[in-house]
């Protein structure tokens, strides 16, 4: 469970529409952001999904994302105000396959 130190997440939101035509993970907009910025990504097929955000040492930084979703695409809203200025990366894992995007927190 979170310690205080993570920064809080307001949730996972269904994007509702046409199916996506595959597993991808979104630029986070804005970008650069502060203190807060949102990530979308879609899944073909349904099973665990894992969306984490890491420091420029690979130091986990934030859990958005840690249960089973059905296939579909999501929109993730990250507030970053515990966190200090700089590179962040985030990494989507979900059925083997893995995408890493970066973004940039200016305070």
């Amino acid at each position: 469970g979170y310690n205080g130190s993570l920064p809080v997440i307001t949730g996972v939101e269904e994007i509702s529409g046409a199916m996506p035509e595959g597993f991808s993970l979104g630029q986070n907009y804005p970008n650069p952001f502060n203190p807060a910025t949102t990530i979308e990504f879609s899944l073909v097929q349904g099973g665990f999904v894992s969306l984490k955000v890491y420091d420029l040492l690979g130091k986990e930084v934030a859990d958005l994302v840690g249960e089973d979703r059905p296939a579909g695409s999501y929109r993730v809203r990250f507030d970053a105000r515990e966190l200090t200025s700089g590179t962040y990366f985030y990494t989507l894992r979900s059925g083997g396959l893995a995408e890493t995007k970066r973004m940039l927190l200016v305070k």
